[in-house]
């Protein structure tokens, strides 16, 4: 399975982007990372096989909201509020494992895309 990324772009704080990462086949639990300038890559958001469960990480609570259309073998990022330290590669990646769970860390990942730039000015 290839995982491809896009919908990056420069936005002012406060503004919203939409990531979008398309599967070139069916996936089953899916996630967002990201890796900012000089850190190290971080978990942002998981949703599952269904799109029934998701899990985000503290620092997007409330702000981004993942979602899937498994019709397409696509998953997105809606990304609201975004501030200045938002600023990174985001990337996709997916699990193989026919399971209904979400997974926060990368090695529980099979599949991984190219990530697009984000990048929030003040």
């Amino acid at each position: 399975v290839q995982l491809q990324a896009f919908g990056g772009g420069l936005v002012q704080a406060g503004g919203s982007l939409r990531l979008s990462c398309a599967a070139s086949g069916r996936t089953f639990s899916m996630g967002w990372f990201r890796q900012g300038p000089g850190k190290e890559r971080e978990f942002v958001a998981s949703i599952s096989w269904g799109g029934g469960s998701t899990v985000y990480a503290d620092s997007v609570k409330g702000r981004f909201t993942i979602s899937r259309d498994n019709a397409k073998n696509t998953m997105y990022l809606q990304m609201n509020s975004l501030k200045p330290e938002d600023t990174a590669v985001y990337s996709c990646a997916a699990v193989m494992r026919p399971t209904h769970s979400t997974y926060t860390r990368e090695r529980e990942y099979d599949y991984w895309g190219q990530g697009t730039q984000v990048t929030v000015s003040s």
